[in-house]
């Protein structure tokens, strides 16, 4: 695995931590079909939130948000379109995000965008 591979999921493994401790249940984590992705799916107070998990080593190159522009937002909303069917949720979900950072996977913000 690539290095940059075992960062995004060391950092997705923080976040998940994160979620746990803050009474987030994590239903799945990459979560995949042949044309989507989702990171992190967890469920608080009968909300789903698809969790998009930005990890930058520095700032040098703009915050992980930067990176979700209108084609990402297009992608995540198709990925949790497509989890919502084919695991039949009929109530409510909200796309977020985390951004992480540094060498110690300090989580920065987690938003819903």
């Amino acid at each position: 695995m690539a290095i940059h591979n075992l960062l995004g999921a060391a950092a997705e493994d923080e976040v998940k931590k994160f979620l746990s401790k803050n009474r987030y249940k994590i239903l799945d984590s990459n979560w995949k079909t042949k044309w989507c992705e989702i990171d992190i799916v967890a469920k608080k107070d009968k909300v789903i939130h698809f969790v998009e998990v930005k990890y930058r080593n520095s700032s040098s190159q703009g915050s992980g948000f930067d990176y979700i522009n209108s084609k990402k937002l297009t992608q995540m909303a198709r990925a949790a379109d497509s989890w919502v069917a084919i695991n039949k949720w009929d109530g409510e979900y909200v796309l977020s995000a985390a951004e992480v950072s540094g060498d110690n996977f300090k989580i920065e913000f987690i938003a819903e965008i």
